[in-house]
This record gives C-alpha cells, structure tokens and sequence, in this order.
C-alpha cells in the first residue's frame, strides 16, 4: 500500500537545536546538497510515521525572514514557493524572546505552524518554567516541548505535525496587530491591492501590504502595479513623519511588543533579565503593587489639568460667543424681537456656542489620551488591570476599547473587532457606554466646578469616572455568569517598548479625535439645538402667552432688577407651556423622586441625540430672554435652583443612562442585532434611575444635600 506523502520544513534561529532535532527525526535517511544557483547548503530527510511518509526539509538558521541575508532569502523562497505541509519552527526556550520574532513571521505568512519548544531541560536549570497550555491558547498552536540533543519529545512533535495537518480553520494563529497609524496604512495598500488584482498568486494580501511598508525589495519587485508602490511609499513617508521613525522600525516593535505580552503571561519564573529602559520603567509603572495606584494618578492628573488649563481658553470662546449674540442682535432694531432673531441668537448661537464652549477641555482630554497611546503606556494600563478582566469574565482585549471609551463610545465598540469570540465582543459592547466619553466632559465642566469647586471639582470627576468602572466590571461579570456564559477567550496583551512621542504624531491623533467633536457640534447638536428651540418656542398661541406678559411689564413703570425677574417669570411660564416643557412636565413626575424637576428631565431628552446637547438645552431651559452684562450665568442659575446633592445625581444619571443615538446605531452595526442595541439602552437607563434614586433618597434621609 502506498504511504501518504507530506513534507515539512523545520526553521529556527541559529543554536536552537534545530540540527539535532533533524538528526533524531531522520537518522540515518539524510542527503546534503545546496538549493539552486546558491552557496547555501540544503539538508533533506525522511522518516516514517504511522501511515505517513514525512519528507523533512532543514531551512538555514536564521533571526527573522526580513530577506536581507542570503540565509534568510532562501528559507523564504522554500516557505512561498515550495509551501511545506508543515512548518515546526525550533525555538530555544532559553532565550524565549528573542526566538518568537521568526515565529510571529510565520504566523504572519500564515504557514501552518507547530512550535517546538527545544532545551527544555536547559531552561529548567536556569529556573525558567513557561505555562505552555496559555502560550498554546495565546498563539492559538499547537506546542511540544523537547530536547533535541537526548530524542526527548519526537513522539510527540511527530503526532503534532499530523495533527497540524489535519487541522483546518481553528487551528489559525493570531495576527499581530499594530498601532492605529499602521493598520491604516496596511488597510489601504491592502485595498489597493485587491482592488488592482496586484496580490502574487497564492499570497495573503495583508502580508503583502506590511512587507511593503518594511520596504522590502523582492515583495516590490512582484508588485506591478505601480499605483500599489506609490500607496505605500506615501504610507511609509507619513509613518516616518508622525514617529521619526521608519516603517521597518514601527513594525518590529510591534511584534516585540506582542511577544513581550504573551511572555508576561506564560513565564513564571524568568532568569533572563533585560535591562532596557522599557523594562527599568515596567518595573515601576507595570509593577503588581504600584502599578494601580499610578494608573488612578495618572489619570487624576489628566483630569486636573484638563479642567485647570481649560478655564481660560473656555472663558474666551464664552466671551466670542457673547459678542457674536451681541452682533446678531444688533442687526435689529432695540427692544424687537423674532423667531429669526430668536433662532439664530437662542437656537444656533446659544446652543452650538454652548458646547463648543468645551472644546478646550476636550482637546487637552484627548491631549492626554493620545500622549498615552503615542508613549506605550496605554498598553501598560490595559496590562495592569488585565488579570481582573479575567476574574469578572471579560476578555483581556476589553481593556483597549474600554479606555478608548473615554474619548468616544462609538471607535471604542468598532475596537472590539480584534476580538475574535462573539461572546466577550458582546460582553464589552453592552458595558462601553459606562465608560465617561468626552462628550460628557461638557455636562461635568459645567456642573462640578459651580458645586465641587478648587481640587474637589477633579476629584469629583475621577469619582464619576471610577464609579463608571465599577458599574461596567460588575454589569460584565453579571452577564458573563447570566446572559453569556462561558469562559473568555485568551489572548495576548502587546507591550510595545516605550517611546518619545513626536509632535507631530500626539497633536494628529488629538486633533482627529477633537474633530470628531467639533463635526458633531456643527452637524448632530446643531440640529437637535434647533429642534430643541422650536419645541421651546412653539406653539406661538394665546396658551404661551408670553408676548403679552411682556408688554405689560414694559407697559408699568417697573424697570432694573425687578424688571428683569418679571420678565423671566414670563418666559419661565411661556416655557413651561411650550412643547418641550409640556414634554418635560408629563415625565417630570418620574424623575422627581431623583431630585430633578422639569427642567432638567426636559434637558435629559436631547441627550439621547447627544451627551453634550444636555448643556445646550440646560441653557434654554434657563433663558431669561436677551443675555446682557447684567444677566446671571448659566452656572449661577444652577447654583441658585439647585443642591449639590441634586448635581451630583444629574452627573451620575447622565454617565450611567441612555446612550447616545450614535452609541446604540453602531452597537446595532456591530452585534448585528437591534436587540442588543434596544437592552444595552434600556438597561443601563433602569440602572442609572435605580442607582441615582438611592443616592438622592439616601442622601436626602440623611440630610447631607453635601
């Protein structure tokens, strides 16, 4: 009977012990030549194994398959052209690292792939002991320890490689993912690349795009169309610009930072000590005991000079936006009045200025954010609290877009895509909201400086932001042991090596993200604000009778302050009977029992379109008619109608409730079902009712009012 045939290439770095790993696999069956119009020595051999005959194949030594050597060319050749059955890729436990570079290569090439774990014995002595099940669930293959130069562990590599053979779509490895900046690049060279029919034959496209952004010659030379090249030229030119840094660079520390990840969570006891500065920082900011607590500063800190460096510019949008009213105002005559006088002052100039007047405490927010992601620490946060994500049942990879949920909710639930399990990519989605997004922010700088005024107004918002923490972990690991149960899926958390952040780089990636801010301020909130001041507005009928109530007043001698207060009385009634106010005092009665009038359940529900629109809208709830110097602030209105118990709820019921339209529209996208979107709104708006009623109720018992 004829024995199945199958050849497989065996890879390592230099002094893995590959050699001796061919020998005991091949024995005697061995044949030395050199490949083709080369120098470089070719070693071949047989041996069989149950049914099969295994050709095996012994690649040069080489560190990685950049194809910059005449060693590393060849093996490359063999991989792309011969296309082994298997590739068994020998590494020195030894020196675990270092020989995981070509590994993470050739899962890149997406090779079927066996690891042969080699000096096993040797990495013992040393006292470095690897949890080889989580290095096998981590790289998602199959791992055999041996010990190439006594024979120990062929069995089982040989009953590996079968297996390897056998094994289909679950058995593909993990690809590296890189920073944002590089997996855009590859996105588009990727694109062009399929879209001009350029991908070799029988090459995987994204492979293709990061050779070309490592510059690499051969992969260039297969490439015909040009349209492909000068993609990724530019790609490598705006990469070198954002980080002074080349491509190649970026990409290895990359696969570094991935392998780097899955050491620290496999290796148990290293004897191999690096001294670089990455690891003298890790030391201290990664450390098991500190490594929390300088998290929680860290961020306390970006919140204070977020809020401390934000008052002066926001005083002076507050005064341009004051003097462009004044402008538009002065267009008609003194003491007239108009819808259009009305829209453009009230509606557009009052509501849109309203929230752009945040926009520094943004920019300085995302500011801070990206100097995080640009520095490496970002990935150093989502490490520290890791190993808890794992306790509540939630993906490690949870922790990415959960601290890109304090930017924006919306990109931090399309990040679950490098998730690869359904279930933690729905866990993390329904418990994103939770997360203080930036347009937030609006609704804290305006409400805990007038309350928690001085250094309290920082530590009040670190505390919203980490009981939104605790809400999220606790709702996850509730569906994680109820609605999806299940264990979560391993993974590997990149530690790239830290970096100096260019200019260049923080202040695109701020400005991207603040952008995002000011497209919504000019398109969604300007909207929703003019929505918002009709329903104000109207109806215009003898049930809103404001404009007689303020002809009377002008008609008496009253003037000065009184005037002022008869006036407002007015329109607060001609407010009250308007549309939204009708709204606002039909739900006003289930609000109340949380401490919140009709004002501020009116105010709630433009926040649905928009967390900052909650601003805006406080603010026409509050109009007094035309603002002059004499008038009072919006904060001084608050501080006047309000407890700080009361503010306190307001900022907690609008962290916790009701996800924006764009929030519950992108979870819809991204779970591929209007149920998810409908519970995760519904759910986290029952919490935030129920969670802000015990702290008002509670509070009120106890006569704090803060």
């Amino acid at each position: 009977m004829m024995k199945n045939q199958l050849t497989i290439a065996l890879a390592g770095n230099p002094n893995s012990g590959k050699t001796s790993l061919f020998n005991f696999l091949t024995g005697a069956n061995q044949k030395v030549a050199n490949y083709p119009g080369v120098t470089v020595e070719k070693k071949e051999g047989k041996f069989k194994y149950r049914e099969w005959e295994i050709r095996v194949v012994d690649l040069p030594g080489i560190y990685s398959l950049t194809a910059q050597s005449l060693d590393e060319k060849v093996a490359r050749q063999f991989l792309l052209e011969e296309k082994p059955d298997v590739v068994v890729d020998v590494l020195d436990l030894t020196n675990l690292e270092r020989n995981l570079y070509l590994a993470t290569q050739l899962m890149e090439m997406k090779v079927p792939l066996v690891l042969a774990m080699n000096m096993s014995d040797v990495a013992k002595r040393k006292g470095v002991y690897y949890d080889f099940k989580q290095l096998e669930r981590l790289f998602n293959v199959t791992i055999v320890p041996t010990v190439g130069s006594k024979g120990q562990g062929m069995d089982a590599l040989k009953a590996a490689i079968i297996s390897r053979l056998e094994c289909t779509e679950a058995c593909d490895t993990p690809v590296v993912r890189y920073s944002h900046d590089i997996e855009k690049a590859v996105e588009k060279i990727q694109t062009i690349l399929e879209k001009e029919k350029a991908v070799p034959e029988d090459m995987d496209p994204r492979w293709i795009a990061v050779k070309l952004l490592e510059t690499d010659t051969e992969i260039q030379d297969k490439i015909n169309a040009k349209s492909v090249l000068q993609t990724a030229d530019l790609a490598i030119r705006h990469l070198q610009k954002l980080t002074h840094d080349p491509a190649y660079v970026l990409i290895a520390e990359a696969r570094y930072g991935f392998i780097s990840g899955a050491c620290q969570e496999a290796i148990m006891t290293s004897a191999e000590i690096r001294h670089d500065f990455s690891d003298k920082v890790d030391a201290v900011v990664a450390n098991r005991v500190l490594g929390f607590p300088i998290f929680l500063l860290i961020m306390y800190l970006i919140f204070q000079l977020t809020f401390s460096l934000g008052e002066a510019p926001m005083g002076w949008i507050e005064g341009f936006f004051g003097w462009l009213g004044s402008v538009v105002s002065s267009w008609w005559p003194t003491g007239s009045d108009g819808l259009l006088k009305s829209l453009l002052i009230d509606g557009i100039i009052g509501g849109v200025g309203g929230v752009l007047v945040f926009l520094p405490n943004i920019v300085l927010l995302f500011l801070g954010i990206s100097l995080l992601e640009d520095s490496g620490y970002m990935s150093r946060a989502a490490f520290i609290v890791d190993k808890l994500m794992h306790k509540i049942g939630l993906h490690g990879k949870s922790c990415i877009p959960m601290i890109i949920g304090f930017g924006c909710t919306v990109p931090a639930i399309m990040a679950t895509r490098t998730m690869e399990n359904r279930r933690d990519r729905l866990i993390t989605m329904m418990i994103l909201p939770l997360m203080s997004c930036g347009a937030r922010l609006p609704i804290y700088a305006l409400i805990a400086p007038v309350f928690f005024p001085g250094l309290w107004t920082a530590r009040v918002v670190m505390m919203l932001y980490l009981i939104g923490i605790i809400i999220a972990l606790a709702g996850a690991k509730l569906l994680s042991i109820t609605v999806f149960k299940g264990e979560s899926a391993p993974f590997v958390m990149e530690l790239p090596p830290y970096r100096l952040p260019t200019m260049r780089s923080i202040f695109l990636h701020m400005w991207e993200k603040s952008w995002l801010y000011l497209k919504k301020a000019g398109t969604v909130i300007l909207a929703v604000s003019v929505i918002l001041w009709a329903l104000a507005v109207f109806p215009k009928s003898q049930e809103t009778p404001v404009e007689v109530v303020q002809s009377s007043v002008v008609a008496t001698d009253v003037t000065g302050p009184d005037k002022a207060l008869a006036t407002g009385v007015a329109e607060a009634d001609a407010l009250k009977r308007s549309y939204i106010g009708r709204i606002g005092g039909v739900i006003a009665p289930i609000f109340k029992p949380l401490g919140f009038d009709w004002r501020i359940s009116t105010a709630m529900l433009g926040s649905f379109a928009a967390k900052e629109v909650f601003v805006a809208q406080m603010g026409i709830v509050f109009s007094l008619g035309e603002v002059d110097e004499e008038s009072t602030t919006l904060r001084q209105k608050l501080k006047k109608n309000y407890s700080p118990l009361v503010a306190f709820c307001m900022m907690l019921f609008m962290l916790i409730a009701t996800p924006c339209i764009a929030t519950v529209i992108i979870t819809r996208k991204e779970s591929g079902s209007w149920k998810w979107a409908l519970a995760q709104f519904g759910g986290l708006t029952a919490v935030a009712y129920v969670l802000t009623l015990l702290v008002y109720q509670t509070g009120s018992w106890l006569g704090l009012g803060f």
